[in-house]
């Protein structure tokens, strides 16, 4: 792990979150605060419905808190406008979800690629960088490759290399392993362990899977919304 000593990557401070109306009002997240240092891998772990979800989107920028203050690379998240967090979730914060994203018609070197497309990064660049982020995920041999024509584990790798194409400084991860066995989840989680250190970037990854969370610097455990001491 990489700290830095200085300001951490992340630093929320009383995130309350709530969704839907009385009687049905769900308190997503009640008063969370955390930090996260550059360089560490963080893991989020708690039942389904507990808050990791929503606290990931709060940090991302892919939500907004109800009350509360993200901060994250020293940006304050709750001030910016929705310009400013598309300039945020493209420059410096990336994702990887369960369900892979990827774009059926796209070959995996193409779909690595559209990051750097929205950049409008220039095509000879845009296949170097992404030819390399296939190589640092094994999957060097099947850049040509449809998702079809891929395993889950392999889809999954392809989506990790997607997601670092703009080199971010914070990779958010929501249960990444969720539709993968369990052998190919831990070395899902092994790959995303291995980028944490090689690549210096800040990651924050949602599991369930308890074997998984040995591979992180820290454990963060969410219950009913709060945080667990």
């Amino acid at each position: 792990m990489t700290d830095v000593g200085g300001a951490p990557m992340v630093a929320a401070r009383g995130l309350s979150r709530t969704y839907g109306s009385e009687p049905s009002t769900v308190h997503a997240l009640r008063d969370v605060s955390l930090d996260v240092r550059s360089g560490e891998m963080l893991a989020v772990v708690g039942r389904s419905g507990s808050g990791k979800t929503t606290l990931l989107n709060l940090l991302g920028g892919l939500d907004r808190p109800d009350s509360g203050t993200v901060r994250v690379d020293g940006t304050e998240l709750t001030g910016l406008d929705d310009a400013g967090l598309s300039t945020l979730r493209r420059e410096t914060v990336s994702y990887v979800f369960q369900s892979f994203g990827l774009l059926p018609s796209l070959t995996a070197l193409e779909n690595v690629g559209v990051p750097l497309r929205l950049r409008r990064t220039p095509v000879a660049e845009r296949e170097r960088r992404a030819a390399l982020l296939l190589d640092l995920v094994g999957l060097g041999a099947h850049a040509a490759q449809r998702p079809g024509e891929l395993s889950g584990g392999q889809q999954q790798r392809v989506a990790i290399a997607r997601a670092l194409a703009g080199s971010p400084r914070l990779l958010i991860a929501d249960e990444p392993t969720g539709q993968l066995d369990a052998e190919t989840g831990l070395s899902v989680m092994a790959l995303l362990r291995g980028i944490v250190e090689s690549e210096g970037v800040t990651a924050v990854v949602a599991t369930h899977d308890q074997v998984l969370v040995s591979l992180a610097d820290r454990v963060l455990t969410i219950a009913d919304g709060r945080v667990e001491t």
